[in-house]
């Protein structure tokens, strides 16, 4: 027999049940409790508020017992460390624990109040991860000692390189040395240069075109491509393109800084590469957007793509269909219910795709796909088929 997670999933369990297990009354092992309490604040209307108030009385030991276990799935972890479901007796366990993303423990650190802050301090793997520490320094509630101290933490150690050795770095094999650069993300950016070498030479020369063209970014109000007309928008893309010369300004002032769609602008196909798979989050969220599908691609291979990213590049209308296809072969986002549901709703995504992706989606999910005007009528029309059978099968246990 399966768990009872997966049965409640389903929408198999009956009410009586259910209503016990939002009260965590189910004879399950502890840990699946706090799995189905999770599931059910977040996901179920008629008992997500009793299984919230549950799960902030729940016995502190068995919690810990959760949230210090690297097995404990994602979506409970996620829930605990919510700023808005946090309890500081559960909080260093949680920050130490390697299967809490850096992208969450980044939120907290941001938004942190004064008793958060003070536990985030003492973590040491919070002084590890240098995008966490950079939150930190940004906190009002951060004192002065406390922000001097935090300036000497791990993550902000400058990397040594081979320079500093005195040795000079290995250039690969067929690689140009024009094309090495320092850092701890170069073989894996050498290993996609060279397993896609004819796809780039095809590509070589071709300048950055967004897909969908380009929309104002905050904080990006210098863009050339700032709320350009539709009919503009190429010719600002090719102007910047082609601008090579260095940018004029008065004598003893600092050129000014380069934005990022400008950056890109300037860059060739390899150039975008190398930024797709070593580059930030916004850089990412450009590039995946990028005409030359060997440069989309490679954002999918960056070693610090977080799940959130790719639950919004499996929404997005303005990616190349190659995009949507890659996702589900990386079995790491297809364990992302949000994805695969993301995916599924948009209507970019290829029909076979969806069809084969629908048998994973929940009842409540393929009632809201069966009315989405957005998705193809057979996509509809198999939605509502599959709906309907999963309530009539839900009520016949």
């Amino acid at each position: 027999m399966g768990r009872i997670i997966d049965q409640i999933r389903a929408s198999r369990l009956p009410s009586n049940l259910m209503q016990f297990a939002a009260r965590g009354a189910l004879q399950v092992p502890p840990a699946e409790t706090i799995e189905i309490l999770v599931y059910l604040a977040r996901y179920n209307k008629a008992f997500g508020e009793l299984a919230r108030m549950t799960l902030a009385g729940w016995d502190e030991k068995a919690s810990l017992g959760v949230v210090s276990d690297p097995t404990t799935p994602a979506e409970v972890l996620n829930y605990f460390i919510s700023p808005d479901n946090l309890r500081p007796r559960l909080l260093s366990k949680l920050l130490e624990n390697p299967s809490v993303r850096e992208e969450q423990v980044v939120k907290l650190a941001g938004s942190a109040l004064r008793d958060t802050l003070v536990i985030m301090l003492r973590s040491p793997r919070v002084k590890s991860l240098r995008s966490v520490v950079e939150a930190l320094q940004s906190n009002p509630y951060l004192e002065e000692e406390e922000a001097q101290e935090l300036a000497k933490a791990p993550a902000l150690a400058p990397v040594p390189t081979e320079a500093d050795s005195g040795q000079a770095a290995p250039v690969p094999e067929g690689a140009d040395e024009s094309e090495t650069t320092v850092g701890v993300d170069d073989e894996s950016v050498f290993s996609y240069l060279r397993e896609h070498a004819g796809e780039i030479a095809t590509e070589d020369g071709k300048p950055f075109q967004p897909i969908g063209g380009f929309v104002d970014m905050p904080g990006h109000e210098s863009s050339p491509l700032a709320a350009a007309p539709p009919d503009e928008e190429k010719h600002a893309i090719e102007a910047d393109r082609q601008e090579k010369r260095p940018p004029v300004h008065a004598p003893g002032q600092p050129a000014k800084r380069q934005n990022t769609v400008q950056k890109i602008n300037g860059l060739d196909v390899k150039g975008r590469i190398q930024l797709a798979l070593k580059g930030n989050k916004e850089e990412r969220s450009i590039l995946i957007r990028d005409g030359s599908k060997v440069v989309a691609l490679a954002v999918l291979e960056a070693p610090k793509l977080s799940d959130i990213e790719v639950e919004k590049f499996a929404s997005q209308k303005n990616v190349l269909e190659a995009v949507l296809r890659q996702i589900p072969l990386k079995r790491r986002f297809m364990k992302n219910y949000i994805v695969v549901r993301n995916l599924v709703a948009n209507p970019r995504t290829p029909l076979d795709l969806s069809l084969g992706l629908m048998k994973n989606l929940l009842t409540q999910d393929l009632k809201n796909l069966s009315s989405n005007k957005e998705v193809s009528e057979t996509i509809r029309k198999l939605a509502y088929k599959m709906y309907k059978q999963k309530q009539e099968s839900a009520n016949k246990k």
